[in-house]
């Protein structure tokens, strides 16, 4: 059976509600980005199921494919406060990829078990077939978990 999810963990020394405070703030996403594609974001923090923040990307920090500058809308699929916060994007391709980007957070011991999470398992099959997942690598999860870390601490 074919990969479809990547997941990493580290155990970040902050409260969860920390941390859950800072990845629903759209520039909390920018600053913690490993890739180098989140240039920038427009809206407000999101609070519920639904809501929705705009991304401007720059894939050129990839150098896989030409898209150069574009704007992706970041809708969010789960939301349970200092627990879980996931996300799907709809960009310039379409239909969309059908990929979820996603954070749980677990208390242990005076910190917080941060698991990152990125799911493909319900993209639409032309994408699944064409080559493009994982979008991101597991090493750009895991760079993004020590980015959040160092973000955490120092807030």
């Amino acid at each position: 059976m074919a990969i479809e999810r990547l997941e990493v963990q580290r155990t970040i020394q902050a409260p969860s509600a920390v941390i859950f405070r800072l990845l629903s703030d759209p520039q909390g996403h920018v600053s913690i980005d490993s890739s180098g594609m989140l240039q920038s974001a427009t809206g407000e923090s999101v609070q519920a199921v639904g809501d929705s923040f705009v991304v401007h990307m720059d894939r050129e920090a990839l150098n896989d494919y030409p898209l150069g500058l574009y704007d992706v809308t970041v809708t969010i699929t789960s939301f349970e406060p200092d627990h879980e916060i996931a996300w799907t994007i709809l960009g310039k391709i379409r239909p969309a990829m059908g990929h979820v980007f996603g954070y749980r957070l677990a208390p242990v011991e005076g910190a917080t078990l941060v698991t990152s999470f990125y799911d493909w398992s319900n993209a639409a099959d032309e994408w699944k077939t064409a080559g493009v997942f994982p979008v991101i690598s597991e090493s750009a999860l895991r760079a993004t978990l020590g980015i959040l870390e160092r973000t955490v601490r120092s807030a």
